[in-house]
């Protein structure tokens, strides 16, 4: 399950597996189901990862 973190007044998702974070819950599930079958990551689900600084 994606954890959801808050980070500046701003909703945010990890990914559990590669600690990739998304701006919507959908994303970061599927990333996370990704890393878990394949143990990798997919590059047209990382593509829509957000940098928090």
């Amino acid at each position: 399950m994606a954890k959801e973190i808050f980070y500046k007044g701003k909703k945010y998702f990890q990914c559990n597996i590669c600690k990739f974070y998304y701006g919507t819950k959908k994303f970061a599930q599927k990333c996370e189901d990704f890393c878990k079958k394949h143990n990798s990551c997919s590059l047209e689900i990382t593509k829509h990862a957000v940098e928090i600084k």
